[in-house]
Protein backbone atom coordinates (compact mmCIF):
# COMPACT_ATOMS: atom_id res chain seq x y z
CA UNK A 1 0.00 0.00 0.00
CA UNK A 2 2.95 2.22 0.73
CA UNK A 3 3.96 1.79 -2.92
CA UNK A 4 0.46 1.98 -4.45
CA UNK A 5 0.39 5.52 -2.49
CA UNK A 6 3.83 6.83 -3.85
CA UNK A 7 5.11 7.08 -0.03
CA UNK A 8 8.50 4.99 -0.29
CA UNK A 9 11.35 7.08 -0.78
CA UNK A 10 13.37 6.03 -3.70
CA UNK A 11 16.51 5.74 -0.97
CA UNK A 12 14.55 2.86 0.80
CA UNK A 13 13.57 1.56 -2.97
CA UNK A 14 16.66 1.37 -4.33
CA UNK A 15 18.00 -0.56 -1.38
CA UNK A 16 15.39 -2.98 -1.12
CA UNK A 17 15.28 -4.07 -4.41
CA UNK A 18 19.42 -3.86 -5.70
CA UNK A 19 19.31 -0.89 -8.25
CA UNK A 20 21.52 1.02 -6.92
CA UNK A 21 23.77 -0.49 -9.07
CA UNK A 22 21.82 -0.43 -11.97
CA UNK A 23 21.17 3.24 -11.06
CA UNK A 24 24.87 3.83 -11.68
CA UNK A 25 25.61 1.87 -14.59
CA UNK A 26 22.72 3.84 -16.48
CA UNK A 27 22.74 7.31 -14.27
CA UNK A 28 25.43 8.71 -16.80
CA UNK A 29 23.92 7.41 -20.09
CA UNK A 30 23.78 9.79 -22.71
CA UNK A 31 20.27 9.62 -24.15
CA UNK A 32 19.98 8.68 -27.52
CA UNK A 33 17.71 7.04 -30.62
CA UNK A 34 20.34 4.77 -31.75
CA UNK A 35 19.86 1.53 -30.44
CA UNK A 36 22.89 -0.21 -28.78
CA UNK A 37 22.95 -4.31 -29.83
CA UNK A 38 26.50 -5.02 -28.24
CA UNK A 39 27.76 -5.57 -31.58
CA UNK A 40 25.27 -8.22 -32.47
CA UNK A 41 23.15 -8.02 -35.51
CA UNK A 42 19.61 -6.90 -35.00
CA UNK A 43 18.45 -9.20 -38.15
CA UNK A 44 15.85 -8.33 -40.30
CA UNK A 45 12.51 -8.97 -37.82
CA UNK A 46 11.34 -8.26 -34.61
CA UNK A 47 7.99 -9.79 -33.69
CA UNK A 48 5.87 -7.21 -30.24
CA UNK A 49 2.79 -9.16 -28.81
CA UNK A 50 0.78 -5.97 -28.03
CA UNK A 51 -2.78 -4.45 -26.68
CA UNK A 52 -5.14 -3.32 -29.10
CA UNK A 53 -4.85 0.93 -30.33
CA UNK A 54 -1.95 1.07 -28.52
CA UNK A 55 0.49 2.27 -30.29
CA UNK A 56 0.95 4.78 -33.14
CA UNK A 57 2.14 2.96 -36.91
CA UNK A 58 4.55 5.65 -37.53
CA UNK A 59 6.73 4.79 -34.61
CA UNK A 60 7.49 1.24 -36.29
CA UNK A 61 8.37 2.53 -39.84
CA UNK A 62 10.61 4.95 -38.41
CA UNK A 63 12.36 1.84 -36.25
CA UNK A 64 12.46 0.28 -40.03
CA UNK A 65 13.50 2.68 -41.85
CA UNK A 66 16.39 3.72 -38.98
CA UNK A 67 17.20 -0.32 -38.29
CA UNK A 68 16.51 -1.75 -40.93
CA UNK A 69 14.46 -4.10 -39.47
CA UNK A 70 10.68 -4.97 -39.82
CA UNK A 71 8.13 -5.30 -36.95
CA UNK A 72 5.71 -8.21 -37.08
CA UNK A 73 2.81 -6.67 -34.52
CA UNK A 74 0.44 -9.52 -32.61
CA UNK A 75 -2.49 -8.09 -30.74
CA UNK A 76 -3.54 -9.16 -27.46
CA UNK A 77 -6.53 -9.24 -25.69
CA UNK A 78 -5.40 -10.68 -21.85
CA UNK A 79 -2.29 -11.27 -20.12
CA UNK A 80 -3.65 -15.00 -20.08
CA UNK A 81 -3.83 -15.24 -23.11
CA UNK A 82 -0.13 -13.93 -24.18
CA UNK A 83 1.25 -16.24 -21.33
CA UNK A 84 -0.47 -19.63 -22.76
CA UNK A 85 0.33 -18.60 -26.13
CA UNK A 86 4.38 -18.63 -25.22
CA UNK A 87 3.67 -21.89 -23.25
CA UNK A 88 1.99 -23.39 -26.45
CA UNK A 89 4.96 -22.67 -28.31
CA UNK A 90 4.71 -18.41 -29.70
CA UNK A 91 7.92 -16.44 -29.61
CA UNK A 92 7.68 -13.19 -29.64
CA UNK A 93 10.52 -11.25 -28.64
CA UNK A 94 8.59 -8.46 -26.86
CA UNK A 95 5.57 -8.89 -24.39
CA UNK A 96 3.33 -6.41 -23.00
CA UNK A 97 2.41 -7.62 -19.65
CA UNK A 98 0.52 -5.43 -17.27
CA UNK A 99 2.18 -5.08 -13.72
CA UNK A 100 0.50 -8.60 -12.12
CA UNK A 101 1.36 -10.67 -15.13
CA UNK A 102 5.49 -10.38 -14.09
CA UNK A 103 5.44 -12.12 -11.29
CA UNK A 104 4.26 -14.93 -12.43
CA UNK A 105 6.33 -14.53 -15.57
CA UNK A 106 8.89 -14.54 -13.34
CA UNK A 107 8.07 -17.34 -11.25
CA UNK A 108 8.00 -19.66 -14.39
CA UNK A 109 10.84 -18.45 -15.44
CA UNK A 110 9.59 -16.96 -18.79
CA UNK A 111 11.54 -14.02 -19.06
CA UNK A 112 14.91 -12.91 -20.23
CA UNK A 113 16.83 -9.71 -17.90
CA UNK A 114 16.91 -7.04 -19.37
CA UNK A 115 20.20 -5.69 -20.46
CA UNK A 116 20.57 -1.92 -19.35
CA UNK A 117 23.62 -1.00 -21.62
CA UNK A 118 21.69 -1.15 -24.52
CA UNK A 119 18.53 0.70 -23.32
CA UNK A 120 20.17 4.08 -22.85
CA UNK A 121 17.05 5.83 -23.39
CA UNK A 122 15.56 4.57 -19.83
CA UNK A 123 16.04 6.72 -16.90
CA UNK A 124 15.53 5.26 -13.44
CA UNK A 125 14.92 8.87 -12.16
CA UNK A 126 12.09 9.35 -14.74
CA UNK A 127 9.88 7.19 -12.72
CA UNK A 128 8.26 7.01 -9.80
CA UNK A 129 9.23 4.27 -7.09
CA UNK A 130 5.54 2.50 -7.59
CA UNK A 131 6.07 2.22 -11.68
CA UNK A 132 9.74 0.47 -11.03
CA UNK A 133 8.97 -2.10 -8.78
CA UNK A 134 7.21 -4.37 -10.59
CA UNK A 135 9.71 -5.38 -13.37
CA UNK A 136 12.43 -5.96 -9.92
CA UNK A 137 12.65 -9.54 -9.84
CA UNK A 138 15.87 -10.96 -7.74
CA UNK A 139 17.84 -7.50 -8.18
CA UNK A 140 17.50 -7.43 -12.06
CA UNK A 141 14.73 -5.51 -13.97
CA UNK A 142 13.02 -7.78 -16.16
CA UNK A 143 10.43 -5.13 -17.26
CA UNK A 144 10.41 -1.40 -17.63
CA UNK A 145 7.02 0.72 -17.82
CA UNK A 146 5.45 1.75 -20.86
CA UNK A 147 2.20 3.47 -19.36
CA UNK A 148 -0.76 3.76 -17.11
CA UNK A 149 -4.41 3.92 -17.25
CA UNK A 150 -7.52 2.43 -15.60
CA UNK A 151 -10.42 0.19 -16.68
CA UNK A 152 -13.60 2.03 -16.76
CA UNK A 153 -16.70 2.08 -18.49
CA UNK A 154 -17.28 3.88 -22.14
CA UNK A 155 -21.15 4.97 -22.91
CA UNK A 156 -22.25 6.51 -26.02
CA UNK A 157 -24.23 9.82 -24.31
CA UNK A 158 -26.58 9.96 -27.94
CA UNK A 159 -28.17 7.36 -26.59
CA UNK A 160 -27.54 6.64 -22.59
CA UNK A 161 -27.86 8.79 -19.74
CA UNK A 162 -24.19 8.60 -17.64
CA UNK A 163 -23.28 5.41 -15.98
CA UNK A 164 -20.83 5.71 -13.16
CA UNK A 165 -20.93 2.27 -11.66
CA UNK A 166 -20.84 -1.26 -12.16
CA UNK A 167 -23.89 -2.22 -11.18
CA UNK A 168 -25.30 0.32 -13.79
CA UNK A 169 -23.23 -1.33 -16.19
CA UNK A 170 -25.19 -4.78 -15.83
CA UNK A 171 -28.11 -3.25 -15.31
CA UNK A 172 -28.00 -0.74 -18.27
CA UNK A 173 -26.31 -3.94 -20.52
CA UNK A 174 -29.63 -6.00 -19.31
CA UNK A 175 -32.12 -2.77 -20.55
CA UNK A 176 -31.76 0.07 -22.65
CA UNK A 177 -28.40 -1.19 -23.97
CA UNK A 178 -29.81 -4.89 -24.76
CA UNK A 179 -27.35 -5.76 -27.78
CA UNK A 180 -25.29 -2.93 -27.83
CA UNK A 181 -23.12 -4.24 -24.75
CA UNK A 182 -19.23 -5.29 -25.17
CA UNK A 183 -17.60 -6.90 -22.15
CA UNK A 184 -13.97 -7.67 -22.38
CA UNK A 185 -12.72 -10.75 -23.11
CA UNK A 186 -10.37 -11.45 -20.07
CA UNK A 187 -11.20 -12.94 -16.80
CA UNK A 188 -9.55 -10.05 -14.77
CA UNK A 189 -11.78 -7.05 -15.87
CA UNK A 190 -14.81 -9.05 -16.74
CA UNK A 191 -15.22 -10.89 -13.57
CA UNK A 192 -13.52 -8.59 -11.70
CA UNK A 193 -16.70 -5.86 -12.80
CA UNK A 194 -19.43 -8.12 -12.09
CA UNK A 195 -17.89 -8.46 -8.53
CA UNK A 196 -17.44 -5.08 -7.84
CA UNK A 197 -21.31 -4.71 -9.07
CA UNK A 198 -21.85 -7.54 -6.19
CA UNK A 199 -20.48 -5.50 -4.06
CA UNK A 200 -17.19 -7.39 -3.51
CA UNK A 201 -13.83 -7.20 -4.27
CA UNK A 202 -12.01 -6.52 -7.78
CA UNK A 203 -8.89 -9.83 -6.96
CA UNK A 204 -11.71 -12.04 -4.94
CA UNK A 205 -10.97 -15.56 -5.00
CA UNK A 206 -13.69 -16.63 -2.32
CA UNK A 207 -15.77 -19.31 -4.01
CA UNK A 208 -18.96 -18.40 -2.87
CA UNK A 209 -18.61 -14.48 -4.26
CA UNK A 210 -16.69 -15.75 -7.85
CA UNK A 211 -20.13 -18.54 -7.81
CA UNK A 212 -22.39 -15.27 -7.45
CA UNK A 213 -20.21 -13.20 -9.94
CA UNK A 214 -20.38 -16.07 -12.56
CA UNK A 215 -24.27 -15.74 -12.23
CA UNK A 216 -24.76 -12.58 -13.06
CA UNK A 217 -22.33 -12.86 -16.20
CA UNK A 218 -24.30 -15.45 -16.97
CA UNK A 219 -28.21 -13.53 -16.93
CA UNK A 220 -25.41 -10.88 -18.93
CA UNK A 221 -24.72 -12.91 -21.90
CA UNK A 222 -28.04 -13.26 -24.22
CA UNK A 223 -28.12 -9.38 -23.50
CA UNK A 224 -24.35 -9.04 -25.29
CA UNK A 225 -23.40 -7.74 -28.74
CA UNK A 226 -19.81 -9.61 -27.95
CA UNK A 227 -17.40 -10.35 -25.56
CA UNK A 228 -14.30 -8.48 -27.17
CA UNK A 229 -11.82 -6.95 -25.78
CA UNK A 230 -10.91 -4.88 -29.18
CA UNK A 231 -14.22 -3.25 -28.87
CA UNK A 232 -13.50 -0.19 -30.80
CA UNK A 233 -14.71 -0.40 -34.19
CA UNK A 234 -18.07 -1.37 -32.65
CA UNK A 235 -18.07 1.77 -30.48
CA UNK A 236 -16.83 4.20 -33.55
CA UNK A 237 -19.45 2.08 -35.48
CA UNK A 238 -22.33 2.83 -33.41
CA UNK A 239 -23.11 -0.67 -33.34
CA UNK A 240 -21.99 -1.13 -29.69
CA UNK A 241 -23.49 1.72 -26.97
CA UNK A 242 -21.04 0.43 -24.06
CA UNK A 243 -18.63 -0.96 -22.98
CA UNK A 244 -15.74 -1.95 -20.67
CA UNK A 245 -13.20 0.21 -21.42
CA UNK A 246 -9.55 1.18 -20.76
CA UNK A 247 -8.85 4.39 -20.31
CA UNK A 248 -6.41 4.91 -23.02
CA UNK A 249 -9.02 3.34 -25.76
CA UNK A 250 -11.62 5.73 -24.31
CA UNK A 251 -9.72 9.26 -24.57
CA UNK A 252 -9.01 8.06 -28.45
CA UNK A 253 -12.51 7.84 -29.15
CA UNK A 254 -13.21 10.70 -26.57
CA UNK A 255 -11.18 12.70 -28.70
CA UNK A 256 -12.35 11.53 -32.29
CA UNK A 257 -16.19 11.57 -31.35
CA UNK A 258 -17.21 13.48 -28.33
CA UNK A 259 -20.21 11.68 -27.51
CA UNK A 260 -18.55 8.79 -25.92
CA UNK A 261 -17.71 9.28 -22.72
CA UNK A 262 -15.77 7.68 -20.17
CA UNK A 263 -16.24 7.08 -16.27
CA UNK A 264 -14.21 5.34 -13.86
CA UNK A 265 -16.70 3.52 -11.81
CA UNK A 266 -17.00 4.89 -8.03
CA UNK A 267 -18.14 1.90 -7.35
CA UNK A 268 -14.22 0.14 -7.57
CA UNK A 269 -12.18 -1.09 -10.85
CA UNK A 270 -9.00 -1.23 -11.73
CA UNK A 271 -5.88 0.55 -11.92
CA UNK A 272 -2.85 -0.56 -13.94
CA UNK A 273 0.51 -0.30 -15.34
CA UNK A 274 2.12 -1.74 -18.69
CA UNK A 275 5.45 -2.75 -19.52
CA UNK A 276 8.15 -3.94 -21.67
CA UNK A 277 9.67 -7.12 -21.46
CA UNK A 278 11.30 -10.00 -23.85
CA UNK A 279 10.44 -13.60 -23.05
CA UNK A 280 12.98 -16.25 -22.71
CA UNK A 281 12.11 -17.88 -25.50
CA UNK A 282 12.73 -14.67 -28.08
CA UNK A 283 14.26 -15.48 -30.92
CA UNK A 284 15.94 -11.95 -31.73
CA UNK A 285 16.86 -10.84 -27.80
CA UNK A 286 19.51 -8.14 -29.67
CA UNK A 287 16.69 -6.59 -32.05
CA UNK A 288 13.95 -6.71 -28.69
CA UNK A 289 16.19 -4.35 -26.77
CA UNK A 290 16.89 -2.03 -29.92
CA UNK A 291 13.09 -1.87 -30.50
CA UNK A 292 12.24 -0.94 -26.56
CA UNK A 293 14.81 1.48 -26.89
CA UNK A 294 13.74 3.12 -29.23
CA UNK A 295 9.98 3.43 -28.18
CA UNK A 296 11.42 4.57 -24.83
CA UNK A 297 13.00 7.85 -26.35
CA UNK A 298 10.80 10.35 -24.88
CA UNK A 299 10.08 12.47 -28.26
CA UNK A 300 9.42 8.93 -29.58
CA UNK A 301 6.96 8.27 -26.30
CA UNK A 302 5.73 11.21 -26.29
CA UNK A 303 4.16 11.28 -30.13
CA UNK A 304 2.99 7.79 -29.47
CA UNK A 305 0.99 9.01 -26.04
CA UNK A 306 -0.55 11.58 -28.60
CA UNK A 307 -2.02 8.67 -30.64
CA UNK A 308 -2.83 5.99 -27.88
CA UNK A 309 -3.79 8.18 -24.54
CA UNK A 310 -2.05 6.29 -21.99
CA UNK A 311 -0.72 7.97 -18.65
CA UNK A 312 2.65 8.77 -19.34
CA UNK A 313 4.72 7.60 -16.32
CA UNK A 314 8.29 9.05 -17.72
CA UNK A 315 8.79 12.59 -16.14
CA UNK A 316 10.33 13.30 -19.25
CA UNK A 317 7.41 12.29 -21.49
CA UNK A 318 5.08 14.25 -19.63
CA UNK A 319 7.21 17.59 -19.86
CA UNK A 320 6.58 17.18 -23.89
CA UNK A 321 3.01 16.73 -23.46
CA UNK A 322 0.67 19.62 -24.17
CA UNK A 323 -0.91 21.49 -21.03
CA UNK A 324 -4.60 20.05 -22.80
CA UNK A 325 -3.33 16.56 -22.88
CA UNK A 326 -2.41 16.55 -19.18
CA UNK A 327 -5.47 18.23 -18.18
CA UNK A 328 -7.61 15.42 -20.15
CA UNK A 329 -9.50 13.51 -17.05
CA UNK A 330 -9.48 10.65 -18.77
CA UNK A 331 -5.76 10.36 -19.04
CA UNK A 332 -5.11 12.14 -15.85
CA UNK A 333 -7.99 11.62 -13.71
CA UNK A 334 -8.17 13.54 -10.36
CA UNK A 335 -6.48 11.58 -7.59
CA UNK A 336 -9.98 10.64 -5.62
CA UNK A 337 -10.92 9.23 -8.51
CA UNK A 338 -8.43 6.85 -7.94
CA UNK A 339 -9.16 5.93 -4.53
CA UNK A 340 -11.79 3.19 -4.78
CA UNK A 341 -9.82 0.92 -7.58
CA UNK A 342 -7.49 -2.00 -7.03
CA UNK A 343 -4.46 -3.05 -8.69
CA UNK A 344 -4.83 -6.53 -9.79
CA UNK A 345 -2.97 -9.48 -8.14
CA UNK A 346 -0.36 -12.07 -9.42
CA UNK A 347 -2.62 -14.82 -7.78
CA UNK A 348 -5.63 -13.65 -9.93
CA UNK A 349 -4.27 -14.42 -13.22
CA UNK A 350 -3.32 -18.04 -12.34
CA UNK A 351 -6.48 -18.88 -10.50
CA UNK A 352 -8.11 -21.92 -11.68
CA UNK A 353 -11.75 -20.88 -10.65
CA UNK A 354 -11.64 -17.85 -12.30
CA UNK A 355 -10.09 -19.14 -15.59
CA UNK A 356 -12.84 -21.66 -15.73
CA UNK A 357 -15.61 -19.56 -15.12
CA UNK A 358 -14.48 -16.97 -18.03
CA UNK A 359 -14.27 -20.36 -20.68
CA UNK A 360 -17.92 -20.99 -19.72
CA UNK A 361 -19.16 -17.24 -19.68
CA UNK A 362 -17.00 -16.90 -23.27
CA UNK A 363 -18.43 -20.78 -24.78
CA UNK A 364 -22.03 -19.48 -23.38
CA UNK A 365 -24.58 -18.64 -26.01
CA UNK A 366 -25.52 -14.67 -26.80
Amino acid sequence: MRLKRGSVSRRHFLAVTGLGAAALMIGGAKRTSVATSEGSPLGERVSLATWPNYHDPQTFEDFTARYGVKVDVSIIGSNEGTMQALKDGRAWDIIVPTQYAIAPYFQRDMLHPLDLRSLPNFDLKAHADRFLKPGVKAGAIYAVPKNAGTTGIAYNTQHLAPIETWRGFFDSAMGNASGKTIVHDYQLTAIGGALVALGYGFNSLDPAELAQAEELLMQVRPHLLAVDSDYQPAMRAGEAWLTMCWSNDAAQMHRDIPEIAYAIASDGGEIWTDYYAIPVAAQNKPAAHALINHLLHPDIAAREHLVHGGTATDSRVRALLPKEILANRITYPDEAKLTPLEFGLAVVMTDPTRAEIMNRFRAARG
